[in-house]
C-alpha cells in the first residue's frame, strides 16, 4: 500500500481529516462556541431584521426563522464537543435552525458570507473585551489618585539612572504613572473605535446584487460606523494589530512600574511595604514577606506582551485579502491578551490602593542626600551673582569635600561653601548660613517647584483637581458607550419580538 492510500485509510476519505480536525476544527470549535455564540445569533437576528425591512422576505417567513433561532440550544452547545459532522459552529446552528424552521431557515444568509459574518463576529468579542480593559484602568486611575492625594507632601528621592538625582514628592512619580495610562487609554479608545465598525454587508468581498441596508445592520448590532471599502472589510487586519499594539504598549508599562515596586518594596530600599493579602511567606525562612502579587504583575504583563506580539507576528507578510492567518487561530491570541489586561489592572488597582509608604525614612534619606545640591548651585548665581556654570561647579566642588570627609548633605554650612569657592574661583561668597540650609533643603527644593508639572504641593493639588476632572469624563463617556451597546442589543430583541407577535395576532385572525 502507498503513502497516500495508508493516510487516507488513517484520515478518512472526505472532508474533515482526522488530523485536520485534531489540529484545527477542534480547537476552533472550543473557542467559537465559548466565544462566539451570542455574536452568532446578534448577528442572525440583525441581518433578518434588514431583509424584512427591505423587503427581501416576508414577516411569517422571517417569524419561522426567528423560532428557529430561538430554539438554538446554546447551553447544549456549550457542552458539546466537536465530531466532525459539520464542518464549524455556524453550519452546526444553521443547521438547527433549519431543524425548527425548515427549508426556509436557508433565506437567512441571502446577501451575506461567512466572511463578512465572521469578521462582524470578531469584531463585537473584541469590542466587549476592550470594554472591559478599559472598565479596569479607569477604575485603577480612581484608585492611583486618591494614592496620589494622600502621599502628595511625603518627600521622596527621585532617581535617573537608577542613582540619586533630586528631591520630589511619591506622588510626583504617582502622578506621572497616572499620565502615561492615561496615553494608555487613549491607545485603547483608539483601538476601539477602530474595531467598532461593521463589515456586514460586504458579503464574500464584492457586497451583494441584492438591495441591503449594511447601515441598518450596523445600527442594530451597535456599529456607530461601516467599513467603507468592501473589500477592506474582509481583508483589513490592521484593527487586530492595533488592539495587539495598545495591549503591548499598556502591559510595557504596567511592568516598569511593578519593577520600580518590587525594588523599593526591597529591606534595602523599604521605600513601601505591602499589604498582608497580597505577599506571601517561605517555607524555610519564617522572616520572609514576598511581595509575590507585584512579581505575578510583572509576569503576567510579559505573557501578554508575548499575546500581543504573536498577533503582529501572524499577521506579518500576509496577502490583503481573506485568510484565515486572521481568524480562530490569531483572535483567541487577542482574547486573552485583553483578558489578562483586564486582570492584571484589577490586580494592581488593590495592590498599589493598599501600600503604605516609609514617609519618615524616606525624608530622612532625601535630607541626607546630595540630591539637592542642583538648588545650591541656583541659589549660588541667584545669591552671589556669578555665572551659573560657576557656581555649579563650586556647587560640585561641595560634594567632593563633603564626601571625602565622611559628611552628609545636613552637614554643608555656609564655611564648606566657602571653602569649596576658594578652590573654584578663590575667594570666599560669604552668604548667610540660614541661605545654605535653605537651599539644602528637600522640602524647600520641592516647594519652589511650582511650574506646570513640578512636585510642589500647589501644582500637585492643581494637577490632581485636573486630572480628577479628565477621569471622571472619560467614566462618563465610557458608560454611556456601554450602555449604548446595551441597547442596542436589547432593541434587537424587541424588534424581533414585536413582529413576531404581529405574525401570530395575523395568524390568529385568518389574515394572511
Amino acid at each position: 500500500m502507498n503513502i497516500r492510500k495508508s493516510i487516507l485509510n488513517k484520515e478518512g476519505q472526505k472532508f474533515p481529516g482526522h488530523t485536520y480536525s485534531e489540529v484545527v476544527l477542534a480547537p476552533a470549535y472550543e473557542h467559537a462556541k465559548q466565544t462566539l455564540l451570542e455574536p452568532m445569533i446578534a448577528v442572525h437576528k440583525a441581518h433578518l431584521i434588514m431583509l424584512v425591512e427591505q423587503e427581501l422576505l416576508q414577516v411569517s417567513g422571517a417569524s419561522q426563522i426567528l423560532a428557529g433561532i430561538s430554539a438554538v440550544d446554546k447551553e447544549a452547545l456549550l457542552q458539546s464537543t466537536y465530531d466532525g459532522t459539520y464542518e464549524d459552529l455556524f453550519f452546526l446552528v444553521e443547521n438547527q435552525i433549519m431543524n425548527v424552521a425548515g427549508e426556509i431557515a436557508g433565506n437567512l444568509h441571502l446577501a451575506r458570507s461567512r466572511n463578512d459574518m465572521g469578521v462582524a463576529m470578531y469584531r463585537m468579542v473584541l469590542r466587549d473585551k476592550l470594554v472591559l480593559a478599559i472598565e479596569s484602568l479607569l477604575s485603577f486611575q480612581e484608585t492611583l489618585l486618591t494614592v496620589i492625594d494622600t502621599y502628595k507632601g511625603t518627600i521622596v528621592l527621585g532617581h535617573t539612572h537608577t542613582q540619586q538625582a533630586q528631591p520630589m514628592t511619591f506622588s510626583h512619580y504617582l502622578l506621572g504613572m497616572f499620565d502615561c495610562l492615561d496615553r494608555d487609554l487613549q491607545r485603547l479608545k483608539a483601538a476601539y473605535d477602530t474595531c467598532n465598525a461593521s463589515p456586514l454587508g460586504a458579503a464574500a468581498l464584492t457586497t451583494t446584487g441584492f438591495p441591503i441596508d449594511r447601515n441598518t445592520v450596523a445600527k442594530l448590532l451597535g456599529f456607530p460606523k461601516i467599513i467603507k471599502s468592501a473589500y477592506d472589510s474582509i481583508s483589513g487586519a490592521d484593527y487586530l494589530g492595533e488592539i495587539a499594539t495598545a495591549i503591548q504598549l499598556t502591559f510595557i508599562n504596567l511592568g516598569r512600574f511593578s519593577q520600580d515596586f518590587l525594588l523599593w518594596s526591597s529591606q534595602e530600599f523599604s521605600a513601601i511595604r505591602v499589604a498582608d493579602p497580597y505577599v506571601q511567606t517561605s517555607s524555610i525562612m519564617p522572616q520572609k514577606r514576598n511581595p509575590v502579587s507585584l512579581e505575578h504583575i510583572r509576569a503576567l504583563s510579559s505573557s501578554g506582551i508575548g499575546n500581543a506580539q504573536t498577533v503582529l507576528q501572524m499577521l506579518h507578510n500576509t496577502p490583503y485579502g481573506d485568510i484565515n492567518d486572521t481568524e480562530d487561530d490569531l483572535q483567541p491570541y487577542l482574547w486573552k491578551g485583553l483578558h489578562l489586561l483586564d486582570q492584571v489592572f484589577r490586580l494592581t488597582n488593590v495592590v498599589v490602593g493598599t501600600i503604605e509608604v516609609n514617609e519618615a525614612l524616606l525624608k530622612r534619606r532625601a535630607q541626607e542626600s546630595f540630591a539637592t545640591i542642583t538648588e545650591l548651585a541656583d541659589t549660588l548665581f541667584r545669591e552671589a551673582d556669578i555665572p551659573f556654570r560657576t557656581s555649579h561647579s563650586i556647587a560640585s566642588q561641595v560634594v567632593e569635600i563633603a564626601l571625602d570627609r565622611g559628611l552628609n548633605a545636613t552637614h554643608v554650612t555656609s564655611v564648606l561653601v566657602d571653602e569649596a569657592a576658594n578652590a573654584v574661583i578663590g575667594f570666599p561668597l560669604n552668604l548667610p548660613e540660614e541661605i545654605i540650609r535653605t537651599a539644602m533643603d528637600p522640602e524647600h527644593f520641592v516647594k519652589i517647584r511650582t511650574l506646570p508639572g513640578g512636585p510642589a504641593p500647589e501644582e500637585m493639588k492643581r494637577a490632581i483637581v485636573e486630572r480628577e476632572a479628565s477621569l471622571h469624563q472619560n467614566i462618563s463617556s465610557h458608560q454611556a458607550e456601554v450602555n449604548r451597546i446595551q441597547a442596542c442589543m436589547e432593541k434587537l430583541d424587541q424588534l424581533t419580538s414585536h413582529w413576531g407577535k404581529k405574525d401570530e395576532d395575523n395568524n390568529n385572525t385568518g389574515n394572511p
